[in-house]
């Protein structure tokens, strides 16, 4: 994806708009709200004043090149549900609703959005897991009891290779990349015999519970 509008400056929006441009994307932000769209302007290449919900607007900001649309309205479940369905009559097809409730996310998924966010509740997961085990430095919930988590080596594993802790047969693991916090370097795919260090970090990937068996070990 290279092309995003984004309806809704607030925290969320602004800061997924400023976060895609730094990563080269190109992003069209508007909001109906001018004083946000003039605090916008001072890091946004494109961002414009108007009514999400308006498909002609949305059309005169360029809605139907865009390969993504990114719809933070705040807590306006009408605003956000009309939003979204003024970008796909543009044509864009891949939409993804910051959302405040079960039923705010079930009415976007009735009208066929791709993902809708949770960005409270993630962040609180995120918290949680950490302040349970400081072990944990990032967390991503991957659904059906699966998750994602980039993780402090423990104490005991240091100086060991991953072929040595078997990590796959003792706790049905997968060990994505190793990052070097010291170095700042990332292996990728990394080599099973090579020792682990404290300035590790490795990135996993299983079943909660399993993850939630290997955090205990710090």
């Amino acid at each position: 994806m290279k092309r995003f509008i984004i309806v809704g400056l607030g925290n969320f929006g602004a800061t997924a708009a400023r976060v895609l441009q730094e990563m080269g994307r190109d992003v069209t932000a508007v909001d109906v709200d001018q004083a946000k769209v003039q605090k916008a302007a001072a890091y946004l290449r494109r961002v414009a004043g108007g009514d999400g919900t308006d498909r002609e607007v949305l059309q005169s900001l360029g809605a139907s090149e865009a390969d993504a649309g990114i719809v933070s309205t705040g807590d306006d479940v009408t605003a956000s549900a009309l939003t979204a369905l003024a970008l796909k009559d543009c044509g864009v097809n891949q939409i993804f609703v910051k959302v405040i409730s079960e039923v705010h996310a079930r009415i976007l998924e009735k009208v066929g959005v791709a993902e809708t966010i949770f960005p409270e509740r993630e962040s609180a997961q995120l918290l949680a897991k950490r302040i349970v085990s400081r072990n944990i430095l990032n967390y991503v919930d991957l659904g059906f009891g699966l998750s994602a988590q980039e993780m402090a080596v423990p104490e005991s594993w240091v100086g060991r290779s991953l072929r040595e802790l078997e990590l796959p047969r003792r706790y049905n693991l997968t060990v994505i990349a190793v990052h070097d916090w010291l170095s700042g370097t990332t292996r990728p795919v990394p080599d099973p015999d090579v020792t682990l260090k404290d300035s590790d970090a490795l990135f996993v990937a299983g079943r909660d519970s399993e993850l939630a068996k290997v955090a205990k070990l710090t």
